[in-house]
């Protein structure tokens, strides 16, 4: 039977679809808790931030918002602002199409993520946000 051990990851967004690699956090976790082969999966409670993984860049970042607003636009009136009263139903919808999970394997105390691949958080709320990620492995 695996072993299973749980860490966190502290993030602060400016919200909006902000993007935030988080890699070197995750990686760190591993290490803190002495992880060398198994799985890693780390989740985002709240259903206005998503995880995924891209290439870090600045230019995939903008088109990441881009696509995102083309799809699912801010300025739109959904029915939950109707039920709430807010205006963040295009982030529960963006954050929706991305999911709040992504598990990686892990070998030899390292991601297996590819050269140009990072772990991100997108933070699709229409405010700032501080955010509390489960890194949770098994093992």
């Amino acid at each position: 039977m695996g072993m299973v051990v749980t860490g966190y990851i502290q993030v602060s967004s400016k919200g909006r679809r902000d993007v935030i690699d988080i890699t070197a956090k995750v990686q760190q976790v591993i290490a803190d808790k002495g992880v060398s082969d198994g799985i890693v999966v780390v989740f985002v409670p709240g259903s206005t931030a998503a995880l995924t993984t891209i290439e870090f860049e600045p230019g995939l970042v903008k088109d990441i918002d881009a696509l995102l607003e083309r799809l699912i636009p801010y300025k739109e009136d959904y029915r939950h602002h109707q039920t709430w009263h807010d205006d963040n139903g295009a982030a529960h919808l963006q954050a929706a199409l991305m999911g709040p999970s992504i598990t990686v394997p892990v070998v030899n105390g390292k991601l297996t993520l590819g050269t140009w691949q990072q772990i991100v958080l997108v933070d699709c709320d229409t405010r700032p946000r501080d955010r509390t990620l489960v890194v949770q492995m098994i093992y």
